[in-house]
């Protein structure tokens, strides 16, 4: 009898070992047992500026709910970087000014098609010139240049082709930024092994996987951005997502100082500085008149999490994405003087026509 019953629970014990053994590590979520205070902040302090969002089809339809989500949050200006060019642009600063015109700043984009016809440039430096007389504030610069831009030869348009320079002069003219994108995670790069931290995100996303030439190293995709910026010092650069050196502020601060007309922001980075909450917070400090907010994609209740890395001091706490960042992360504390000039003084700097009695001081 004593044999049997040690038959089945070695037998049940081995058939849970072999479930728990077959978990795959995507699933792997262990519930922290650390008992430490807990700051949820679903609104932030003050009123801020979002530098970075994404609303394709900004309309009149779609505004009264985004301002619902907006007010929760405390959100007091989105700057929307997909606001297109010519007429889909003017409509859509049209029925900004007809539901809200003190919520909403649009940037405008270029349209790549066709460079290296003789009139490329003037008509595309004509086009933004309108597209700002028609309500754009900005310009944004998708990472499809570097990546899969091509001239009417079919050859890759780099970020520094001196083919854009009238762009980037004439927003300097207009005194309107450049957020631009270029490259991504450097990891993307890097082989898909044990040793990548993007694991995860490469595994359960494998489009974003680049090979070491695809379309061109990581490295030189950067170093064209950085001779862009340094080419035209007339005009402000915002670096997205702190120019991707969020894991290396000592490098990020470096360029900084090297070039005083470019800006950053920390769209879909925030894990990163959380994770380094001393060493972040000694960055904020030390670049406070440099650094704007910024979130990416339009997912409202992950804004917690930025709030909560920004003005709390919690511990050990996680990202919302478990594929971006399998690590927990730090509040950073900030203080109220450097938290106004993130969330709104810097960009109410750097971006024009924002209406800043929105703000408190």
């Amino acid at each position: 009898m004593k044999k049997i019953s040690f038959i089945i629970v070695f037998c049940y014990t081995a058939s849970l070992f072999a479930q728990q053994k077959s978990m795959d590590f995507e699933k792997y979520d262990p519930v922290s047992t650390l008992k430490v205070p807990e700051h949820i902040v679903t609104k932030a302090k003050f009123p801020f500026i979002d530098v970075h969002n994404h609303q394709w089809n900004l309309s009149e339809q779609t505004i009264p709910n985004l301002l619902s989500d907006m007010d929760k949050l405390n959100m007091a200006v989105m700057v929307n970087l997909s606001g297109g060019n010519g007429s889909k642009l003017e409509g859509m600063t049209k029925s900004i000014r007809s539901k809200s015109p003190k919520r909403f700043i649009v940037f405008a984009n270029i349209d790549f098609s066709g460079i290296g016809e003789a009139d490329w440039t003037a008509k595309a430096v004509h086009q933004l010139e309108a597209d700002v007389k028609n309500g754009a504030n900005g310009l944004k610069i998708f990472k499809n240049l570097g990546f899969s831009v091509t001239d009417k030869d079919g050859k890759r348009v780099a970020i520094d082709d001196p083919r854009l320079y009238a762009i980037w002069e004439k927003c300097g003219e207009l005194k309107i930024p450049v957020l631009i994108h270029t490259a991504d995670p450097k990891p993307f790069w890097d082989p898909v092994d044990e040793h990548n931290e993007r694991w995860l995100e490469l595994v359960t996303h494998p489009r974003r996987k680049r090979e070491a030439n695809d379309p061109e190293p990581w490295e030189q995709l950067i170093a064209e951005q950085h001779r862009m910026f340094k080419k035209h010092p007339s005009t402000t650069f915002i670096a997205a997502h702190f120019g991707w050196y969020p894991n290396d502020l000592g490098k990020l601060g470096s360029l900084l100082n090297e070039m005083p007309n470019m800006m950053v922001e920390f769209g879909a980075i925030i894990a990163e500085l959380g994770r380094q909450p001393r060493a972040a917070k000694q960055f904020f400090e030390k670049y406070q008149d440099r650094i704007m907010f910024g979130k990416d994609s339009w997912v409202p209740e992950e804004y917690t999490t930025y709030f909560r890395v920004l003005e709390t001091e919690d511990e050990y706490f996680p990202y919302h994405k478990k594929y971006h960042a399998f690590w927990r992360m730090y509040g950073m504390g900030l203080p109220d003087a450097i938290l106004k000039k993130i969330y709104y003084k810097n960009a109410l700097r750097i971006i024009p026509n924002i209406d800043k009695t929105l703000f408190p001081d």
